[in-house]
């Protein structure tokens, strides 16, 4: 007698809601579970030590100035959010086809790091990303040449974007470029210059999604001309990804990531079976922007939604979960 007819020929014994009877024993067999180590929460820096620009597709996200960042990163560590990525924006006039401002040691990613680090030390870790978007005038990922994004040409100046975060003091720097190459390229170059203990989070896997478009207006990094699928990954794809994923971590990667998240977890399981690196998911600008709209109209429980979404990202595998949401979160009681 198979299992399944042995169970149904014995109504009455085998009955599997006597586990959710009550809170405390759902807790105790809860296979899935959150906690604030597993959240990273995303910071956009300005280039002026004080200033918050609120970002209206994303409600309760602002850009805000490198002291207003300290005090909110402080706030952060008492509800226990110990990690953050941060993505900096440049001066006004500062953009230029090549991104030089990228590594600019003054610039405001390497001033926030060096602040960060100075004012918390190793209680805190400092993710940055790495990507010329930001700086680019025609806001792509890379240089662009007479067939579109020059891959090649790019990895040096990803190279010196992710040198001088290094420097500032930075725990991991994150490519999210999507040029073929540039982890190795990145690995070798912080090894010879001395930065071997500096880590790579790798945008492994990163697919040209319109669930972007709240953070390019916070980032102010949309491309002007064309679009990213020359580069980024086919949302068609799955088996690509675990390509990626697989030459980024041969090249030297510490750490993967999948993004966005809610569409993609079957991509999340895929490359959870296929890697034992740490991996992680982010929960993207507009999968964050449609939960707050559907809140602030009264059709969606909020709180319950994050939880679930949450739940669902570290279910398919994901051990790190990059989301907006962390702060309120946490602050509100929802995990």
């Amino acid at each position: 007698m198979r299992d399944e007819d042995r169970i149904l020929s014995l109504p009455g014994r085998v009955r599997p809601r006597r586990l959710r009877r009550t809170p405390v024993l759902r807790d105790l067999v809860a296979e899935t579970r959150l906690a604030a180590d597993r959240l990273v929460q995303p910071h956009f820096v300005l280039p002026v030590e004080r200033g918050e620009e609120p970002v209206e597709a994303m409600p309760g996200i602002s850009r805000m100035g490198l002291e207003d960042l300290l005090r909110r990163v402080e706030e952060d560590l008492a509800l226990g959010i110990r990690s953050v990525l941060l993505f900096g924006v440049p001066p006004e006039g500062d953009k230029d086809p090549e991104g030089h401002s990228a590594a600019d040691p003054e610039g405001a990613v390497p001033r926030a790091v060096r602040l960060l680090k100075d004012r918390f030390g190793d209680d805190l870790l400092v993710i940055t990303d790495v990507c010329l978007c930001a700086y680019t005038d025609h806001g792509h990922c890379g240089l662009v040449g007479e067939d579109g994004v020059d891959n090649d040409a790019t990895l040096p100046h990803l190279v010196d974007m992710a040198l001088c975060h290094a420097e500032a003091g930075a725990d991991l720097v994150a490519p999210s470029d999507m040029m073929d190459g540039r982890v190795g390229a990145i690995r070798d170059a912080l090894d010879d210059a001395g930065y071997e203990t500096t880590g790579i989070l790798s945008y492994a896997v990163k697919y040209a999604s319109a669930y972007y478009g709240p953070f390019r207006e916070a980032a102010g990094s949309a491309p002007g001309k064309g679009d990213r699928k020359g580069y980024q990954m086919d949302v068609r794809n799955v088996r690509e990804a675990l390509r990626e994923a697989l030459l980024d971590e041969a090249e030297g990667a510490d750490m993967l990531m999948v993004k966005p998240a809610l569409a993609y977890l079957d991509v999340i399981r895929a490359v959870r079976e296929a890697t034992s690196l740490p991996l992680a998911a982010y929960n993207v600008s507009g999968e964050y922007s449609q939960v707050k709209a559907a809140a602030a109209r009264g059709w969606i429980e909020e709180g319950a939604v994050v939880r679930e979404n949450l739940l669902a990202m570290a279910r398919a595998g994901a051990d790190v979960l990059i989301t907006y949401h962390a702060r309120e979160a946490l602050a509100h009681g929802w995990i």
